[in-house]
């Protein structure tokens, strides 16, 4: 399977037709199905960020990690990289406490 990227200019959205109004306007909340979204629950809000948190911009680098280490991070399931960036981020907190 191909993977097909497509960016949108949210602030340029195309025009949505007079049909698709029409069929838009006749939704209802109780006509959509939200089964497949999964429930925020407390872990959710616990490890939410602020999206404040992500104007800091991030630059792309690469390291070395020992394989167990790699492995370890990525046994905890995705976003490995997340978590350096989250293991590192507590590290220098820490130190600037000091």
């Amino acid at each position: 399977m191909a993977i097909v990227r497509k960016e949108v200019d949210l602030n340029n959205l195309p025009k949505m037709t007079e049909e698709e109004k029409l069929r838009f306007d006749a939704i209802q909340d109780k006509d959509i199905d939200y089964s497949d979204i999964p429930e925020l629950d407390d872990r959710f809000f616990k490890e939410a960020m602020l999206a404040s948190e992500f104007e800091k911009g991030k630059t792309r680098v690469t390291m070395r990690l020992d394989n167990d280490v790699l492995a370890w991070l990525k046994s905890k399931g995705r976003g490995y990289q997340t978590r350096v960036n989250m293991i590192l981020r507590a590290a220098m907190q820490h130190s600037d406490s000091q």
